[in-house]
């Protein structure tokens, strides 16, 4: 099932993906005592400051300590390298947490593997690499279930490192998969693939600008559309879309309020 949610402000997108969160959360505490939810890059780091901890009300019901973080797709570059999806979580949440704050159990690839400069294929080292993206899939080896996956929709449809006419989007077998030619560099990346996101319990997509509406448009409104995007809505899995007005210009679809 697909809900679409929109808001003029993003200040207000921000809020209902925040009360949406927390609502998943909960859950998935009462349920198993953990919240185990996998990010992205891109803004949504800036709408999760702004919604669990920019926020005065939400950031009280944000329980961080049973929180275990992964990550969606991760760039082969350093944990501190401006193209890090870890180092923009970093920034973005975990050095704004206050002091004393509870901190979450954060899965970040392994650092020492990192061959090359960044994420470039010169000088990089494929077995390494390779091996970064297996240690990466252990984590899902004996249980792939994630509470919840939030995700950003490119200009292009894309999620995750899951890009339009790549092998990947076919890959049955590796729970997350090394991407060496990506088309938005940096080229080196990792991902986690369908199978995963085929198990999550809930994924949820944020998506803000006029840029993103012609691809909402091909996925909410093409059958036969192939973009990464619109395959994940076709999943059997709860699947909720957070996005601004503008994302929606000219785009023949109903949203809802959150």
């Amino acid at each position: 099932m697909v809900t679409l949610y929109s808001n003029k402000e993003s200040s207000d997108v921000a809020k209902a993906v925040g009360d949406y969160i927390i609502k998943i959360q909960d859950e998935s505490i009462q349920k198993a005592g953990v919240f185990k939810v996998a990010v992205s890059g891109g803004s949504l780091g800036k709408v999760l400051k702004a919604a669990l901890i920019d926020d005065p009300e939400l950031s009280k019901r944000v329980k961080w300590d049973k929180w275990e973080v992964f990550f969606s797709d991760e760039r082969i570059v350093p944990l501190d390298h401006a193209e890090s999806n870890y180092g923009l979580f970093d920034e973005k949440v975990l050095l704004s947490l206050p002091a004393g704050s509870p901190k979450p159990k954060v899965h970040t690839i392994d650092a020492s593997l990192i061959t090359g400069s960044d994420g470039q294929t010169e000088g990089s080292d494929n077995a390494k690499d390779e091996a970064i993206a297996e240690e990466y899939g252990k984590l899902f080896a004996n249980d792939a279930h994630l509470d919840l996956i939030l995700l950003g929709c490119g200009p292009d449809g894309h999620t995750c490192s899951l890009f339009p006419g790549h092998p990947l989007l076919k890959e049955n077998k590796a729970l997350v998969a090394l991407i060496k030619d990506s088309p938005k560099p940096p080229p080196r990346r990792i991902t986690i693939t369908f199978p995963v996101l085929s198990q999550a319990g809930n994924i949820a997509f944020v998506a803000e600008g006029e840029g993103k509406a012609p691809a909402i448009d091909e996925i909410f409104n093409k059958p036969e559309s192939q973009l990464p995007c619109k395959f994940v809505n076709d999943l059997n899995v709860p699947v909720t879309w957070f996005v601004n007005d503008a994302a929606l210009k000219n785009v023949n679809v109903t949203p809802s309020k959150y």
